[in-house]
């Protein structure tokens, strides 16, 4: 199949050059960067690589597997301080962000080969990677096939397949099996992506679960013993709501949601804790226009007040274990979202809305863990936290699987690292 792949390509270049070789003049962005990747000036920068110390060379796609890798960069410097790192990019944009980043630990940026053979065999005959890395996608046959023909090893970190990948793969499983059967081993985001490496026909022995990479960097530091919540005004009785990093079009819908709840529990409580504290005064007014008796964090409480506002920076993560539940700002309204997994550090069921875009990879493992619950808006928000509010057991049930998970996210980073070390010795 890898030769009819390259017949395809000959027959390519041979039919529409003249549309490349225009492409290549007229547009600044190719005219910059295909030379490079086709191996123009590859000698002089290969000669800036030091002798004697172990190469390894890390590519990434574009921004997204660029910040997938960052903190994997970071540990295999630490762990391997004599090592040359190398680090590529497909796209441009990747490259900027690789570039603009100055404390990324790499000591050379080169650029990724255009898929032709030739180019390829040049390329790893100069750069001669000890290995290569691969973050999460970006799989090109010809450069995979020439580091297996080489004897390098090859890594593939941060591995996921979509449904629409796995659609793909399985159509055309006579070209992909062979050049995912050529990497040293597999090391896949979940239990699901192993699975359907297998069911694709790779040898389980070459594919291992080790974590999303991404999770390192939301996993949320150790917080302090959080307070009681007679330090901040709270009767210990009473059934807490959290809503954190909440944002404008969000406080009202979560406003009506109390009202609705507090009619069936009259003990209910609830912390507002805008994103931007900015919004604080704003938001107070919305609140003490709905007729709930508010205070604010800094301000201390007064009887009868139903609502706090936290006004204050870096408390919020440890304000969650005093919950009994929580939601996460930013769903209800078109804002992306924001980083679950405080709450779910501490134990506390998490509720979100439709909207999280940023972290729709820690929402599709949580709710495939069956650890977080997400609703369609506010009537659906009331009706789900009521049944939490309701029942005790399923608020400790639901809060222990969130905890678990996010103790089962940790140390992604240091499996990664022992798979490197496994390899390069």
């Amino acid at each position: 199949m890898q030769a009819v792949y390259n017949l395809i390509q000959f027959i390519g270049l041979i039919v529409f050059w003249p549309v490349f070789l225009l492409l290549i003049l007229c547009k600044a962005k190719y005219r910059l960067r295909i030379p490079v990747r086709l191996g123009f000036g590859l000698g002089n920068l290969a000669e800036k690589i030091p002798d004697g110390h172990p190469r390894i060379w890390i590519h990434a796609l574009s921004v997204g597997e660029v910040s997938s890798a960052l903190r994997l960069v970071h540990a295999i410097r630490e762990n391997f301080p004599q090592a040359v790192l190398l680090f590529s990019t497909t796209t441009s944009s990747g490259e900027k962000f690789v570039r603009n980043h100055r404390e990324l630990p790499v000591d050379l940026f080169v650029p990724f080969p255009i898929d032709l053979y030739p180019v390829v065999r040049r390329f790893v005959k100069l750069l001669q990677p000890d290995l290569f890395i691969l973050v999460e996608t970006d799989f090109w046959p010809n450069l995979i096939s020439q580091l297996q023909f080489c004897k390098i090893p090859t890594l593939l970190v941060n591995g996921r397949i979509s449904r629409e990948s796995y659609k793909k793969y399985s159509n055309f499983q006579a070209f992909f099996l062979p050049m995912f059967q050529a990497f040293t081993c597999l090391a896949m985001q979940r239990q699901e992506d192993m699975d359907k490496m297998i069911s694709l026909g790779v040898d389980a022995e070459r594919i291992k679960m080790l974590g999303n990479l991404k999770y390192e960097a939301m996993l949320p530091k150790q917080c302090k013993v959080a307070p009681a919540r007679s330090s901040l005004g709270i009767d210990e009785k009473c059934l807490l709501i959290i809503a954190g990093s909440t944002h404008e079009g969000e406080e009202e819908i979560l406003c009506g949601v109390y009202q609705s709840l507090a009619e069936n529990f009259p003990s209910l409580y609830l912390i507002l804790a805008p994103r931007n504290i900015e919004r604080v005064s704003a938001v107070e007014k919305l609140v003490r226009k709905k007729g709930l008796h508010v205070s604010r964090r800094t301000q201390g409480t007064h009887v009868g007040d139903q609502v706090m506002l936290l006004d204050t920076m870096g408390e919020l993560a440890g304000l969650y274990p005093l919950a009994d539940v929580s939601f996460i700002g930013g769903t209800l309204v078109e804002e992306g979202g924001h980083n679950p997994l405080e709450p779910a550090a501490a134990g506390v069921p998490v509720f979100f809305g439709p909207h999280m875009e940023d972290f729709a990879d820690v929402q599709e493992d949580m709710l495939a863990a069956d650890c977080a619950e997400q609703v369609a808006g506010g009537e659906d928000l009331e009706m789900r936290m009521s049944e939490y509010l309701r029942d005790a057991a399923k608020r400790k049930t639901k809060g222990e699987a969130a905890r678990k998970f996010v103790e089962s996210r940790k140390g992604v980073i240091l499996h990664h690292i022992d798979l490197i070390r496994q390899v390069l010795s």
